[in-house]
C-alpha cells in the first residue's frame, strides 16, 4: 500500500466501523450517507487486502486482522489530532477553538463557572464542551473525543499526566431552620435525621463511598443524580447532606442552609486534571490547563 495514494480519512471510517459494526450507524455518527461508508470499506478492504468487516445477520463482525489493526489506527488517530491541534502559536483572543472537558456539576458551578465569566472578555471565540464524568470518560481520552478528565484523585486512571487542582473538604449542610443545628451535632444526632445522598451514573462518589463505609447507619431519604441538586432537597426540610464545602458555600446564602463541621472526621478530597500524554506540547491546551489551575487557586 502506497501512502502517497491513502486517504488518512479511511482510518476514521474504519475506527467508527469498528465500535458500530454497522454501515447505517457509522454513516449517521460521521454525517455522510450509508453509499459513502460502503465505498470507504471497499477502499479499505482493497488497501488492506482484508476484508476486515464481514456481514453476519443484521451484525457485522470483524476479521481477526481487523481487530489487530483496531487499537494501532485508535492510537495512530489520536496522535493525528494532537499533531493537527498542535500549534506553535496559540492567541486566546483570536481563537475559534473548541476543548472538551469531563467534568461534574459540583467542579463546573466551584470552578469552571467563573472562568467562563472571565474568558467572554480573555477569548470571546473560544467553545467549552462540557460533559459529565461517567465509566466511558477515560476511554473518550484515550480516542482524542475530550480534552481534560476533571475528576477526584480516586477517580483517575491510566498514565495520563494529571494535576493537582485543590484540596475540597466536606461539611454537614441542612435548612437553616432545621432543629438539630440548635441541640449541637452529635453522631447520634447527625444519624437521626434523614439524608441525601449522591449517586452519579450507579456510581458512589468520593464521600458516598466513604460514609457508606465509615458511617453505615445513615437513614438516606432522597437519593439525587447530581451534586447541585442537593441543597435544593435540603431547604424547608429536616434533612442533612455532607457536601463539598465550595459548593455549599456557594449555596448557602440563596437556599437558607446552615453549614458546620461533621461530627466525626471525613478525609479531604485531591481534585485533578488530566490530559492526554500526546497533548504535552499543545499550545492551547496548555493555556486553557494554567487558566484552569489559575481559576483554581482563587477558587
Amino acid at each position: 500500500m502506497r501512502l502517497d495514494n491513502f486517504d488518512l480519512n479511511l482510518l476514521v471510517v474504519f475506527d467508527i466501523l469498528l465500535e458500530e459494526r454497522s454501515v447505517t450507524r457509522a454513516a449517521k455518527r460521521l454525517n455522510v450517507t450509508q453509499p459513502a461508508i460502503s465505498a470507504a470499506l471497499k477502499r479499505l478492504r482493497e488497501s488492506f487486502q482484508d476484508e476486515l468487516l464481514v456481514q453476519h445477520g443484521k451484525k457485522m463482525i470483524p476479521t481477526q486482522h481487523a481487530l489487530a489493526l483496531a487499537p494501532e489506527v485508535s492510537a495512530e488517530l489520536v496522535r493525528l489530532k494532537s499533531l493537527i491541534a498542535t500549534s506553535t502559536k496559540f492567541d486566546p483572543r483570536t481563537s475559534k477553538r473548541r476543548f472538551r472537558i469531563s467534568a461534574s456539576d459540583y467542579i463546573t458551578t466551584v470552578l469552571l463557572v467563573p472562568l467562563i465569566g472571565d474568558l467572554q472578555e480573555e477569548a470571546p471565540g473560544i467553545r467549552l464542551d462540557l460533559t459529565l464524568p461517567d465509566e466511558n470518560s477515560l476511554g473518550r481520552l484515550e480516542a482524542g473525543e475530550i480534552d481534560l478528565i476533571l475528576t477526584p484523585d480516586e477517580f483517575m486512571q491510566g498514565d495520563h499526566p494529571r494535576e493537582l487542582l485543590f484540596e475540597e473538604r466536606h461539611v454537614v449542610a441542612g435548612w437553616r431552620e432545621n432543629p438539630v443545628f440548635e441541640q449541637g451535632m452529635t453522631l447520634e444526632r447527625f444519624l437521626s435525621c434523614g439524608h441525601v445522598a449522591v449517586r452519579i451514573s450507579g456510581q458512589h462518589t468520593f464521600i458516598e463511598a466513604f460514609l457508606r463505609k465509615s458511617v453505615p447507619n445513615r437513614h438516606i431519604e432522597v437519593s439525587a443524580q447530581s451534586f447541585i441538586q442537593v441543597p435544593w432537597l435540603l431547604r424547608g426540610t429536616q434533612r442533612l447532606s455532607v457536601m463539598h464545602e465550595r459548593l455549599a458555600k456557594a449555596t448557602a446564602v440563596e437556599l437558607d442552609l446552615t453549614i458546620i463541621e461533621a461530627p466525626f472526621k471525613l478525609p479531604v478530597m485531591r481534585e485533578m486534571m488530566q490530559h492526554h500524554s500526546t497533548r504535552a506540547h499543545d499550545a492551547g491546551l496548555t493555556w486553557l490547563r494554567d487558566r484552569i489551575k489559575l481559576s483554581a487557586d482563587q477558587s
